[in-house]
């Protein structure tokens, strides 16, 4: 039992910095992912570090290919799409149960969240964006008592990080993500929410269309 939760702990810990290590670029698209190399560099054998390459596999960030081991994915305007699509259904359905219940408190840690956000924006801080813009969705939706919408709207979100890092750093975008942050919080403030579920599906949106002219062009 013991052995069986070390090897989880170390996969966990690989998946996350192999997972941070993609998302800022060190292991470019395209990229092969030895699993003897890196068990050699993170000191383990190779048994949590495959362990961490199927998970990375699940999220979409690596695929593993015969003969060839795992390759970190190339960014795909067809997992954009299918990411994009479930989001626009998804996020405005669980905006609309959620902003109505939100107290002072969640209040607070929106504008929290905005100020960090604007922060790491201003020292273009790319490590932070995609982490900053997640955390900032799930508030959103944290009164909405949709346990399982929440926990597929958490992946889609991760799985966007990679691209969410692409279109904040290959664009001006990163004011514009800024303002229409700030108004979500003001529409939930307003009490307008069906503005707000509507402005959200646009915000989604017009990421989406941003994205897919960055990764289209090749940046």
């Amino acid at each position: 039992m013991t052995a069986t939760l070390k090897h989880r702990t170390l996969s966990a810990a690989i998946v996350d910095r192999l997972r941070q290590s993609i998302l800022d670029g060190t292991h470019a698209a395209g990229a092969q992912l030895r699993q003897d190399a890196l068990a050699d560099t993170y000191g383990v054998s190779r048994i949590p570090v495959r362990e961490a390459l199927f998970q990375l596999e699940a999220e979409g960030l690596v695929r593993i290919a015969p003969h060839k081991g795992a390759i970190v994915s190339e960014l795909s305007l067809d997992e954009i799409n299918d990411v994009f699509d479930l989001r626009c259904l998804l996020e405005p359905r669980m905006l609309a149960q959620s902003a109505p219940r939100f107290t002072p408190e969640d209040f607070a840690r929106l504008d929290d969240i905005q100020s960090k956000f604007e922060a790491a924006i201003a020292r273009r801080d790319v490590g932070q964006w995609g982490v900053l813009n997640a955390e900032f969705h799930m508030a959103l939706y944290e009164r909405a008592s949709q346990p399982r919408t929440r926990a597929i709207v958490a992946a889609l979100l991760q799985t966007s990080d990679r691209y969410t890092r692409v279109q904040l750093s290959g664009t001006s975008a990163m004011g514009i993500a800024e303002q229409e942050h700030a108004e979500l919080i003001r529409l939930c403030r307003a009490g307008d929410i069906d503005q707000a579920c509507r402005f959200l599906a646009r915000h989604i949106e017009s990421v989406r269309a941003d994205l897919i002219r960055v990764v289209g062009r090749g940046t």
